[in-house]
């Protein structure tokens, strides 16, 4: 398996009253790398082992319905406070107080969570591809995207139980993941109407040279012992985020950030994140922050491996 080359230390934790799956490896201050959608910690592979070898002691977990780690059946299980309470047991486990977290799309905003919950134990916060948006107090996020891009909206088709499960399932999931992971989608994800999304994103007919058919594999592996409801029902607990986060309207994200993000990125000049991360919104919401734009698309951290990697270690240092 390409994965038992990485020469990681892998074990399961009791924390928050389920069982997380984490890969680790290196000492030093505690650095939590946390993977998106459809991801698990195999995403952070050239992450691990380069901030291993600079002196960290690196921890990726699946996240709580992913990989090796519990799957909780309804979707109430799986808001920012469910996925926080996680991440802190880590750190209790790991006996520390602080520290640094990376993250990227779902682990993105995981990470802005876990600053803006409990800045008391994050040294520093560095997200990929996904800032952290403000909460409207009288939009849930759900009507927002209803109002904004339409119910074909890839989040808006995952909403329902079985359906999204329903359309990936007829295809194997080393397609699923192609279809995901080496998107070259700039729009975002819309199908048109009567289309699920699952069908509408293109399978590219070659790989790109950032990415093996065996490290796919690794992925498609371990989708194929779980399936996706735990991934979609992130997306299913959205506005039950949004009800639970009331009592932090207005809240600012404290700690030191970076946010990292490729300029081809899905909705990233056509979606309006570029300038959400240029405006003022996001300056009043992240005060302490700084913006790395880099020539790349979504999962930036495995297609351009080595300059996330030093974009992470910078900021590390500049923190420690």
């Amino acid at each position: 398996m390409m994965e038992m080359m990485l020469d990681v230390n892998h074990q399961r934790i009791k924390t928050n009253g389920i069982w997380i799956h984490v890969a680790e490896k290196g000492t030093g201050p505690l650095v939590l790398l946390l993977h998106g959608f459809p991801e698990i910690w195999y995403a952070w592979r050239h992450q691990i082992t380069f901030l291993a070898n600079h002196g960290y002691h690196v921890v990726a977990p699946d996240l709580r319905g992913y990989g090796d780690s519990d799957s909780p059946l309804t979707p109430s299980s799986y808001t920012f406070f469910h996925v926080v309470g996680d991440l802190i047991g880590l750190l209790d486990h790991f006996g520390a107080q602080q520290a640094f977290v990376v993250g990227i799309d779902w682990g993105a905003l995981a990470a802005w969570y876990l600053s803006l919950l409990r800045p008391d134990r994050v040294k520093a916060v560095i997200a990929l591809s996904v800032p952290i948006s403000p909460r409207f107090p009288n939009v849930k996020y759900l009507e927002s995207f209803e109002q904004m891009f339409g119910n074909d909206f890839y989040i808006c088709q995952f909403q329902e139980p079985g359906r999204a499960e329903r359309s990936f399932s007829r295809y194997d999931y080393l397609t699923v993941m192609k279809k995901f992971l080496l998107t070259t989608q700039t729009d975002l994800f819309i199908s048109p109407p009567g289309m699920e999304i699952i069908d509408y994103l293109r399978t590219p007919s070659f790989l790109p040279s950032w990415i093996t058919e065996e490290e796919l594999q690794v992925f498609a592996d371990k989708f194929q012992e779980t399936g996706f409801t735990g991934a979609f029902n992130y997306y299913r607990a959205m506005d039950i985020n949004w009800k639970l986060l009331a009592p932090w309207q207005g809240s600012k994200i404290s700690v030191p950030a970076k946010l990292i993000v490729g300029d081809k990125d899905i909705g990233f000049d056509s979606g309006g994140t570029r300038e959400y991360i240029e405006g003022n919104i996001f300056k009043n919401l992240v005060p302490n922050h700084e913006v790395v734009i880099i020539d790349g698309h979504h999962f930036i951290q495995q297609e351009k491996p080595q300059q996330v990697s030093d974009e992470i270690l910078s900021f590390l240092e500049k923190h420690c």
